[in-house]
C-alpha cells in the first residue's frame, strides 16, 4: 500500500487516484479536509491524521502495510513565519522517522520549481546548481531546505529519496481563486459571467494540468529503477496567457476576452521546468496540452465548486 500524505488535497488527490488506476492500494491521510473528492470516490483508502503528530504517523504502520510514501502535506503560511516552519518541518521529520521505521522502498516529498530561481538558463533542469538567491515566499523557502533535509535524513537507511521540484499546477480542486497563479482566477470569472482584467498575451511559463503532475508522480512511486533522486514534474513546455484566452474562448461561444500585446514583464521568455529526466526514466508524457485541459476543467467546475 502507498501513502499518500495530504492526498485530498489537489496534488495530492491526483497523485493518489493515478496510482489507483495503476491497480496500487492506497491511503491517503488529511488532516482538516473531510469531503473526499469525486475523483477519488470508492478508488482509495481515506485515513484522518495531523501529520505533526509522531504517534498517530506511525500508528498508520500497525495498521497498514506501507511499501512507499508520498509526502505531500503541508500547509499556508499565516502571520507568524516561525510557526509555519514548525509545522511542516515537524511534519516532514514524522514522515521521515516513519519511512526509515516501517523500511520502505521510496519516499518521494514534494519540492518546488522555485529553488532554481536565481538561474538564468532556460528551461530549468535538473544538473543546475540551486542558486543562493533572495526567495518571493515562504513556502519556497522551505521547500528548498527540504531537499538536504530529506536526502540527508534517509542516508543508510535503504530507502529511495525522491525529490519532485513539482512546477505551476492547476485543474481540478485548484483552489478557484489562488493566490500563486492567476489562471484559476480568470477562468473562474470568466464562469461567473464576468470579463477578467486583461492578461498580456505573451507573458506565460510553467504550467501543468493536476491529472498530469498527479500521474507523473504515480509513474516516479511505481518504475522500477530510477537513475536519479531528484525530478522535475510539470509538462516540459510553457504555456502563454494567449493559449488560455483563446482555449477559452473556442469552449464559450460569444465570449471576447481582452488580450494585451506583448509582455508586462522582462523582455525574454518565461521560466519552465524541462521534464527530459522524468520521460527517460519512466516514460511519462502529458497526455493534456492548454486546450484540452481548459476544456476539462471547465467541465469538471460545472458539477463542483473548485
Amino acid at each position: 500500500m502507498i501513502l499518500v500524505t495530504g492526498g485530498l488535497g489537489m496534488i495530492g488527490a491526483h497523485t493518489a487516484r493515478a496510482l489507483a488506476d495503476l491497480g496500487q492500494e492506497v491511503l491517503v491521510t488529511s488532516h482538516r479536509r473531510a469531503e473526499v473528492p469525486p475523483l477519488l470516490a470508492g478508488k482509495v483508502t481515506v485515513a484522518s491524521l495531523d501529520v505533526t503528530d509522531r504517534d498517530a504517523f506511525l500508528a498508520l504502520g500497525e495498521r497498514h502495510q506501507i511499501s512507499d510514501i508520498v509526502h505531500l502535506a503541508g500547509s499556508i503560511p499565516g502571520e507568524d513565519p516561525v510557526s509555519f516552519f514548525r509545522t511542516d518541518l515537524t511534519g516532514l521529520l514524522n514522515a521521515l522517522d516513519a519511512a526509515r521505521t516501517w523500511g520502505v522502498r521510496r519516499f518521494a516529498v514534494a519540492s518546488s520549481l522555485g529553488v532554481y530561481i536565481g538561474r538564468s538558463e532556460i528551461p530549468w533542469h535538473e544538473e543546475l546548481a540551486l542558486p543562493t538567491a533572495e526567495l518571493p515566499h515562504l513556502i519556497i523557502a522551505f521547500k528548498k531546505a527540504v531537499e538536504p533535509l530529506a536526502t540527508h535524513s534517509l542516508q543508510g537507511s535503504g530507502v529511495q529519496p525522491v525529490l519532485l521540484r513539482i512546477g505551476t499546477i492547476w485543474g481540478p480542486l485548484v483552489d478557484p481563486e489562488s493566490p500563486f497563479f492567476h489562471i484559476p482566477p480568470y477562468i473562474s470569472a470568466v464562469l461567473r459571467g464576468e470579463k477578467p482584467n486583461p492578461l498580456y498575451a505573451d507573458d506565460g511559463g510553467d504550467c501543468c494540468y493536476a491529472p498530469d503532475a498527479g500521474r507523473a508522480i504515480a509513474s516516479l512511486i511505481t518504475t522500477e529503477t530510477l537513475a536519479h533522486s531528484t525530478y522535475n514534474v510539470s509538462s516540459g513546455r510553457p504555456v502563454t496567457n494567449r493559449e488560455f484566452a483563446d482555449a477559452l474562448q473556442e469552449i464559450t461561444p460569444g465570449l471576447q476576452l481582452d488580450v494585451l500585446p506583448g509582455r508586462q514583464h522582462d523582455p525574454g521568455p518565461d521560466p519552465y521546468l524541462d521534464i527530459t529526466r522524468l520521460t527517460r526514466d519512466t516514460g511519462f508524457e502529458p497526455a493534456f496540452h492548454v486546450a484540452t485541459a481548459v476544456t476539462d476543467y471547465v467541465a469538471w467546475r460545472a458539477g463542483n465548486p473548485r
